[in-house]
């Protein structure tokens, strides 16, 4: 098996975990890689396919497997989404992750940053709305290790609030390599709902 033909193969089985069982890319990869190659160190790291590939390898999945219930529990989490960052306005909250750039499926939860004076200061919100929370960590989207993170629950949806401080958020709005923004505001979450309704409504019409 060429290079390419291997790193398409472990994109491919990579999103698949994804899709179907929830996994991360990161751990998605690894077990599509002891699946396809064995225990055995990898000739070469080019290889491993990027999460770029691989998420394009879990759009034509669902497209072709799901096409009948991914699109409905996406809006669901979209729904539940702008719900609770309509709540959290005043942190300044962005969707992130699958249920934003639109490959969400039935295991996804709604993964939220927030950018705030003291992770006390959202904390202490949450208590006061009466919603159980518990406290973790989540990877620094800049690369600085790891942020604090509250989960908790939301209309029945898991949902994880990384939180920033303030000046995290100039370079949390720079689009991505790709030229796509890789978080949204309410608005931008707003609007997509917008679009899939529109849509729906022109294929009824």
């Amino acid at each position: 098996m060429s290079f390419s033909s291997l790193r398409q193969e472990i994109a491919a089985a990579a999103a698949r975990m994804i899709a179907e069982d929830g996994l991360d890319y990161s751990t998605a990869k690894r077990k599509a890689v002891k699946q396809l190659v064995g225990s055995g160190t990898l000739p070469r790291g080019d290889v491993l396919p990027d999460n770029d590939e691989i998420e394009t390898e879990v759009r034509e999945y669902q497209a072709l497997f799901m096409g009948d219930t991914q699109p409905a529990r996406l809006a669901r989490l979209r729904r539940v989404a702008l719900s609770v960052m309509e709540l959290l306005d005043r942190f300044q909250p962005y969707l992130v992750g699958p249920v934003w750039n639109g490959t969400a499926g039935e295991h996804s939860d709604i993964a939220l940053q927030c950018f705030a004076d003291s992770s006390k200061e959202v904390e202490i919100f949450l208590i006061n709305h009466g919603i159980k929370y518990e406290v973790g960590e989540r990877p620094d989207f800049r690369g600085r290790g790891k942020v604090e993170a509250l989960y908790f629950l939301w209309q029945g949806e898991g949902v994880m609030l990384s939180i920033y401080d303030g000046l995290a958020l100039r370079g949390a709005l720079k689009p991505g390599a790709d030229g796509r923004a890789e978080r949204g505001d309410a608005r931008a979450v707003a609007r997509l709902l917008d679009d899939v309704a529109g849509s729906l409504q022109g294929e009824t019409a």
